[in-house]
């Protein structure tokens, strides 16, 4: 092809990319359903991020993907009566390519989303409180406000923080502004005569109280709640117990390792979830990057033990320069050092993972970046295989498993760490430096410990309060 010709394609791909926006915001704000490109949300997403979710599926499946073939499947889901639910547009598209035969897209579309059509069930809102406004409190906000949608499955109604009062413009500028992960997508507003928050029409309360018990959400209209505690100064049963002390609260989900309670690992131990839990564990951000693929290469292969190392973004609890810290070397200059320290990590995973108890050790170091990490994982297998078995195996897995919105997979030989910042894949696979000998294998997995692990903590509130979208197509 001629450039002209490049170019005029490149055009013509941009203008079928821009009509397809607003029939998919649509889609999401009347009917809540959440349209992606082989797990790649195009939701709210620009003309270049829908093009480059296409580009992906040639990168990691290894065909081509235009908006040519996806467009068409916007336009009849469009027209069907659909309900609440998160579809593949570009799975349904391949899959229409390779097994549609004679039947006209209507008709394939009709039999592959028969589940998703409505059967007059209304959803009722779920309240969410956020108890703490950190790193990841704040990223909790970003995502729960992305997903408000139509208002129909879950509404940030609060933040719980310290202090007396007077300083909503500080906590806004926090949330609107952000070193690692860019400008909120959105507009902030600050009501002080409300004490609130408004962002893109959420209205969130701002709350000022020392302890979780004092509180009465009910006064700001708020029942039912689920409050996500991710100060992480309460881990057991008896401490997080205050926050359903409060009026107006129902359950606890917490943002840290907990002691005592349930730790839920989405995709690994998602069934571990009973409707009648009131508190909760979402693990720690290494734990949800790992065991989703420990799970998986295990079922496969078998692991009969490793070694799990993590090379860590240093964290708040660290010291900018020297100074007093009641850890062993966390007291040293975070921003100059590379910091030898331990992790629960690998053992935690047996807590969502039984099989894996007592198989794993691991240590942790911490270095000085700012956001995302890698584990390393040393595994001795119970079966031999070469490293292009493993790999295509992990990339099924990111591609077509039911642990594909927890495990992603790279293949690009210049990728490194700040191209994961974003990530909402718990762990991704960096296939080009898999080693594998016989029996023996080493995995590299990125992670975004906070933007991943908030995603996980989402999926996590979305199946605690029977919210989660069905999925389409249906993997077989």
């Amino acid at each position: 092809m001629s450039q002209e010709q490049v170019f005029a394609d490149w055009k013509a791909r941009e203008a079928v990319a821009e009509s397809m926006i607003p029939t998919i915001g649509g889609l999401y704000r009347d009917r809540e359903i959440e349209s992606s490109i082989f797990g790649k949300i195009i939701v709210n997403r620009s003309v270049v991020n829908i093009l480059k979710a296409h580009r992906y599926v040639r990168q990691i499946e290894g065909e081509e993907l235009s908006v040519h073939d996806t467009y068409p499947v916007v336009q009849a889901m469009s027209k069907m009566d659909l309900g609440r639910a998160h579809i593949d547009i570009g799975k349904l598209a391949v899959k229409f390519r390779k097994e549609g035969g004679s039947q006209s897209l209507e008709e394939f579309l009709q039999q592959e989303l028969a589940g998703a059509l409505k059967n007059g069930d209304e959803t009722t809102p779920t309240d969410v409180v956020l108890y703490g406004f950190g790193r990841i409190g704040r990223l909790l906000a970003r995502l729960l406000i992305e997903k408000t949608g139509g208002g129909h499955s879950l509404r940030l109604r609060a933040i719980v923080v310290r202090g007396s009062g007077g300083d909503l413009e500080k906590r806004a500028s926090l949330l609107r502004r952000d070193s690692v992960h860019g400008s909120f997508l959105g507009t902030i507003i600050v009501d002080e005569e409300n004490n609130a928050l408004i962002a893109n029409g959420n209205v969130i309360k701002v709350i000022y109280a020392d302890a979780p018990d004092t509180i009465d959400y009910t006064a700001y209209g708020i029942s039912n709640a689920v409050v996500i505690d991710n100060t992480g100064k309460w881990r057991d049963e008896d401490g997080l117990s205050l926050h359903l002390r409060a009026n107006g609260a129902s359950r606890v989900i917490l943002t840290a390792p907990g002691k005592g309670i349930k730790n839920i690992v989405m995709g690994v131990n998602t069934h571990d979830i009973a409707v009648d839990d009131k508190i909760l564990s979402a693990a720690s951000c290494t734990t949800n990057a790992i065991a989703p693929i420990l799970k998986a290469v295990n079922d496969k292969f078998g692991v009969k033990n490793g070694h799990v190392e993590t090379v860590h973004a240093y964290t708040n609890d660290q010291n900018l320069i020297d100074n007093y810290h009641k850890g062993d070397r966390r007291g040293r200059s975070a921003a100059l050092n590379m910091v030898l320290t331990e992790t629960g990590a690998a053992k935690a995973v047996s807590k969502a993972l039984p099989e894996m108890e007592g198989k794993l050790t691991g240590n942790s170091i911490r270095v000085p970046t700012p956001n995302v990490s890698m584990a390393i994982l040393n595994l001795n297998l119970e079966k031999s295989t070469t490293k292009e078995e493993m790999n295509d195996f992990l990339r099924h897995v990111a591609l077509h498993s039911n642990l594909q919105k927890q495990v992603d997979y790279s293949n690009s030989p210049e990728a490194v760490s700040s191209d994961f910042v974003g990530s909402r894949s718990a762990g991704i696979v960096d296939g080009l430096a898999t080693i594998v000998s016989g029996d023996s294998c080493v995995l590299y997995v990125w992670y975004d410990n906070e933007f991943g692990y908030s995603c996980q903590v989402v999926r996590m509130l979305q199946q605690m309060t029977q919210t989660a979208l069905p999925a389409y197509p249906v993997e077989g």
